[in-house]
């Protein structure tokens, strides 16, 4: 029997229950005649608190809420690629067809298709000794993955009866395991997960592989490794949304979850038709084949803002425990913050700083926690790795998100409000972003790009920090008064700017860039300064370096040299021979 309760308080999203109602912490409620879906977020003896994640307009006391003796939870089964879903799992385009284009409250949807027929090939036999994660049965779930049937984590037992590879719902028992006590158990195509506990691992690795996005400030200046953590903090229109588009495109990741957290709803709009459009490159398929969407936008209710990025977590962790690389995009993570304060302001908590609830820090801990290369229960490898973007108000970046975000993310990706401006992007300023698994990935850089690749990086991360320095004296006094070897680095510093570190997501070669050509491009800006060294060393003057087009012709090599066709370095190198010449001829 399930247990029930009254309504005596309604403070927005959070309804009061009067006495001991048997409900328990975290348990799934129904509230009032319209079925609202709940949550209960605090207990005393006397009082139950409970967290709605719909609109209680018009919700009075007096009304019922009834347990179902089941916390909060996702359906994980085939059907979550390629969905759209709210942010507690109900998918919008099953809402849509019921209640048109606004969710109506207390809607019931099934979270995955129930009346869907998937083609199951079997991957266990009578006989067999199955437990938690091992794979039960294979589906075809899109073009592009396949998906793996798992035995819940907290289930073993022998295989008594395994169903023929055929057509089944993912409802239908395909496995009948024997437990220990003796009991049958009927396995399924899906199960459920409760969204706030992680599903077990076997053990987390170091990092050591990175995440490969494609992007050259990212990749080679401040990688991402896979299962690691960063945060995208920028102020309005620096470019959070379209760098993590980027990542979600072009990114080695086998799986995108992409979680539209409090974001506006034509944000929203714009991921759902871009991704829709999309080709997948590696596998020339829709990227939506390997993508799950959390729209969750800012007029929806304030709670299931707070549990969407929870959704998408369990999903991803889902994915990985089939031995996926999987990346979830959190947009944003502030808008998420501000969810927990809200909430926080309505339980009459008391506020920490800027009015966020004082553990504040502690959830942001245990969210990016749940990043990691892992190895699964079932012996595979998998990672998810998260990139949470902040938005400060003003873009100041000493905010209580931001700063608390920093303490737990080991990537740091710091949009400049300056650089938007400029059309230089992505906008993430070299001098205040840092990734510290630098120095984790640089044996991969090694073995796998270059052995030099770690030590060009650091030259030119050298070269833009003297830049940085040499500004301040042009600033105050202009660029004439310096000697001819700090001009050339402040020109060798632009090349590194306009050719490398910025990027066109619209240009069919530069949208996405091989690390072998990111290695190529920092070697060859790096001997077009080693040989335009020499000249200066030798008393030439800048005046007459600049005379040449060399430095923009090196500029639009991004352009110039498609991905596929590297070998055009070789004449770029020979160009440089070629100026180093010209201008000894000419001034000798």
């Amino acid at each position: 029997m399930n247990n029930t309760g009254i309504i005596y308080g309604i403070n927005g999203p959070v309804v009061y229950l009067k006495g001991n109602t048997g409900l328990r912490m975290s348990e799934m409620v129904h509230v009032g005649e319209e079925h609202l879906v709940g949550e209960v977020i605090s207990l005393t003896k006397n009082a139950t608190t409970v967290q709605v994640f719909e609109e209680t307009t018009g919700l009075k006391p007096g009304a019922i809420v009834t347990g179902t003796n089941d916390a909060i939870s996702v359906t994980l089964g085939p059907g979550i690629l390629n969905n759209i879903f709210d942010g507690i799992q109900r998918p919008l385009s099953e809402i849509a067809a019921q209640s048109g284009k606004y969710i109506t409250r207390g809607v019931s949807v099934d979270s995955l298709d129930t009346e869907k027929k998937w083609q199951v090939h079997m991957t266990v036999s009578k006989g067999d000794y199955v437990s938690g994660g091992t794979i039960i049965a294979e589906t075809r779930e899109t073009a592009t993955i396949l998906h793996k049937s798992m035995v819940p984590p907290d289930t073993e037992g022998t295989v008594v009866h395994v169903a023929s590879d055929g057509e089944y719902t993912i409802l239908d028992p395909i496995v009948t395991l024997q437990l220990a006590d003796g009991s049958t158990k009927d396995l399924t195509l899906c199960q459920k997960w409760p969204i706030r506990i992680p599903r077990p691992t076997r053990k987390r690795y170091p990092a050591s592989v990175p995440l490969v996005t494609g992007q050259r400030i990212l990749d080679t200046m401040f990688p991402i490794a896979k299962g690691g953590t960063a945060a995208v903090p920028g102020g309005f229109g620096t470019g959070k949304t379209m760098t993590q588009h980027q990542i979600a495109k072009w990114s080695d990741a086998d799986i995108i979850i992409y979680i539209g957290c409090g974001e506006r709803g034509n944000e929203m709009t714009q991921v759902l038709e871009e991704f829709g459009e999309l080709v997948d490159p590696k596998t020339g398929n829709p990227l939506m084949h390997r993508t799950a969407l959390i729209a969750n936008t800012s007029n929806m209710p304030v709670a299931a803002r707070e549990a969407s990025i929870y959704t998408g977590l369990t999903l991803a962790e889902y994915y990985r425990d089939m031995g996926y690389d999987v990346a979830i995009m959190a947009d944003s993570t502030s808008r998420w913050a501000e969810a927990l304060r809200e909430l926080s302001g309505r339980l009459e908590e008391m506020p920490a700083e800027e009015g966020f609830p004082a553990y504040l820090a502690s959830r942001l801990s245990a969210f990016y926690e749940r990043a990691g290369m892992m190895e699964n229960l079932n012996g595979t490898e998998g990672s998810v790795s998260i990139i949470g973007a902040v938005s400060p108000q003003g873009g100041d970046f000493s905010e209580p998100v931001t700063m608390n975000t920093k303490r737990f993310v080991r990537c740091f990706w710091g949009l400049d409000k300056a650089l938007a401006y400029a059309r230089h992007f992505p906008a993430i300023h070299w001098l205040t972003s840092y990734s510290e698994y630098l120095s984790d990935l640089a044996p991969w850089y090694q073995e796998h790009v270059n052995k030099n690749f770690i030590d060009l990086r650091n030259q030119i991360m050298a070269l833009l920090n003297t830049e940085s320095s040499l500004m301040e004296i042009v600033k105050l006094i202009g660029s004439d008064v310096l000697p001819d070897d700090q001009k050339l680095v402040l020109e060798i510093a632009r090349v590194i700017r306009l050719g490398f570190l910025q990027q066109n997501a619209f240009h069919k070669d530069d949208t996405c860039v091989p690390m072998e050509k990111q290695y190529k491009m920092m070697e060859i800006i790096l001997y077009l300064y080693k040989k335009s060294k020499a000249l200066v060393t030798m008393g030439m003057p800048m005046s007459v370096l600049k005379e040449d087009t060399i430095f923009e012709k090196i500029i639009s090599i991004k352009y110039d040299i498609p991905n596929d066709h590297l070998e055009l370095f070789d004449d770029y190198k020979k160009a440089v021979d070629e100026f180093y010449e010209k201008v000894l001829d000419k001034n000798a």
